[in-house]
C-alpha cells in the first residue's frame, strides 16, 4: 500500500477533495493508495475535524512550540516518517519548509499553488494577476524544492480572469479548479 500524508494549516478543502477522490475512485482497491494521515501545525485547523470524521489519523505538531523552523521541521519529519509516505502533499500548509526537510522528502513532496507558475509565486496571487491585467489565472501542482514555488510543474488548470473579478471571486473559481486538479495530479503521480 502506498501511503499519502497530507499537511494542512486551515480549512483543508484541498485535503477534503483528495480524500473524497480517493474514496470515490477507490484508490485503495484499484491503485493500492491510501490517505494514511493528516498533519497540521495548527490545533484550530478546521480540516482536522473532517479527517477525524473520515477515520484518518490526525497529528498536531504546533510550530509555535519550537524555538526554530529547523526544530519544528525535524519534529514534523519524525511524525510524517511514522506513516512511511510514498507521497507528502501540502494542501494549504502555510509554513516555509527548511531545505533539509525538502531534501528528506526529495521527489515525494508536492504542493498546489493558486497561480500559473512561474507567474506570481508567493502570496496575494489573485490580486497580483488582476493588477497586471492578466486574461488568465489558475493553479499549479508542482514538486517542492527549496526555492519557494519553483519546483517542476506536474499539472496546471487555467481559469479566465473576468472583467468584474475581485481577488475573492477569482480565488473562489481557482479553488474550485484546485479541487479537481490536485486529486488528478496525485493519481497520475502515483501511477506513473
Amino acid at each position: 500500500m502506498k501511503n499519502i500524508v497530507i499537511l494542512i494549516s486551515g480549512s483543508g478543502t484541498n485535503m477534503a477533495a483528495i480524500v473524497q477522490a480517493a474514496e470515490q475512485r477507490q484508490w485503495s482497491d484499484k491503485l493500492g493508495v491510501r490517505v494514511a494521515a493528516v498533519l497540521s501545525n495548527r490545533g484550530d485547523a478546521e480540516g482536522l475535524e473532517f479527517a477525524k470524521n473520515r477515520g484518518i489519523p490526525v497529528v498536531l505538531v504546533e510550530h509555535k512550540s519550537f524555538a526554530s523552523r529547523e526544530a519544528f521541521d525535524l519534529a514534523l519529519q519524525d511524525e510524517i516518517d511514522r506513516f512511511e509516505p510514498a507521497l507528502l502533499v501540502l494542501a494549504g500548509f502555510m509554513r516555509i519548509l527548511s531545505p533539509a526537510f525538502v531534501q528528506h522528502f526529495h521527489k515525494r513532496l508536492i504542493n498546489i499553488h493558486p497561480s500559473l507558475l512561474p507567474a506570481f509565486a508567493g502570496l496575494n496571487t489573485h490580486q497580483r494577476a488582476i493588477d497586471m491585467g492578466c486574461k488568465f489565472a489558475g493553479a499549479t501542482v508542482h514538486l517542492v524544492t527549496s526555492e519557494l514555488d519553483h519546483g517542476p510543474i506536474l499539472a496546471q488548470a487555467v481559469v479566465p480572469v473576468l472583467p468584474m473579478d475581485t481577488a475573492q471571486s477569482l480565488a473562489e473559481r481557482v479553488l474550485s479548479q484546485e479541487h479537481l486538479l490536485y486529486p488528478q495530479a496525485i493519481e497520475k503521480f502515483l501511477t506513473a
